[in-house]
């Protein structure tokens, strides 16, 4: 078996006369990807010869792609703990998530992040590469969260998502009874003057629409909860929190957009559900993550 782990690409050429440089880049293969394999360890071979992207090539040719080593990223350390993993091949791993864990370290939390264990999980499987997270959640918010294997394939993801080809389901528990069973909200988010945090609903921000259904609601009239379900078609930061606070909704546990504490202790938010056709295959993936308990719990609510 070859010592060689670099990640590596195989095609098969279906017409005579493309250039090398062309056909890789309808391979999905970025110039900046090409310039990195030229000058950082890489190769691209031709039916087992290695070629410049000059080369023109025939019907039937074999084209084998090898991305440069990937070393992991300076300041995130390898941690050995437990992941919980609901998908993984050769191109993406995809975790669920707790709540209380952030996805990537910090200066001043730069230990127990998601990325930190996923760093020691690569490393202790021989995986040659950096931790290229591909749909992020924010620290309290539990759920699904999809690691690309390599940047490559990150690239390929990235520009998925940019096409809207990527589609995130969260389930929220929301304050209130909401008037409309199913609604879309389609108003722009900004950050908030004064605070590198906090967003809002900002006239010139940048255009947010959020699709929300509403499942089921309890609670004592004038002290309801309303659990919902909602897809993002837009991924601005805080987007669900900002948008459901703005109509007078905001997530129970969402002390920043105005969320009471008194049922549950974080932002009840959960990243359900993420479908996407695979960035090699094409092939349809769909994932889900059941609602935890200490949001179920929050009403009584049933899975």
């Amino acid at each position: 078996m070859s010592s060689d782990r670099r990640y590596r690409l195989s095609f098969t050429v279906e017409a005579d006369g493309v250039v090398l440089r062309d056909f890789l880049a309808e391979c999905g293969i970025s110039r900046r990807t090409l310039t990195a394999v030229k000058y950082k360890g890489g190769n691209i071979f031709v039916n087992g010869e290695e070629k410049t992207v000059r080369h023109k090539l025939e019907a039937g040719d074999g084209v084998t792609i090898i991305f440069p080593p990937e070393k992991p990223a300076e300041g995130l350390f390898p941690e050995e703990g437990r992941l919980s993993v609901i998908y993984e091949d050769e191109a993406l791993l995809i975790l669920d998530k707790p709540a209380g864990q952030a996805t990537i370290p910090s200066r001043d939390a730069p230990l127990g992040t998601l990325a930190n264990l996923v760093a020691g999980k690569f490393m202790k499987d021989g995986t040659p590469a950096t931790v290229h997270v591909v749909t992020r959640l924010d620290r309290e918010t539990s759920g699904i969260v999809c690691i690309a294997k390599n940047r490559h394939i990150h690239h390929l993801m990235s520009e998925k998502m940019k096409a809207g080809g990527v589609l995130k389901r969260y389930e929220a528990i929301a304050g209130g009874e909401f008037k409309e069973r199913h609604f879309f909200i389609d108003e722009p988010i900004g950050r908030k003057d004064g605070s590198i945090i906090e967003r809002m609903v900002l006239p010139g921000g940048q255009r947010a629409v959020t699709e929300v259904r509403v499942i089921e609601t309890a609670g004592l009239p004038g002290d309801e909860v309303s659990r919902v379900s909602v897809i993002l078609h837009t991924g601005r930061t805080h987007q669900i929190r900002v948008h459901l606070a703005h109509i007078g909704h905001p997530l129970e546990g969402d002390t920043l957009y105005g969320g009471s504490t008194k049922r549950i202790g974080r932002q009840a938010l959960h990243c359900a559900g993420l479908s996407f056709s695979h960035p090699l295959t094409g092939e349809p993936i769909a994932i889900s993550s059941p609602v935890p308990a200490d949001m179920l719990a929050v009403a009584g609510f049933h899975r």
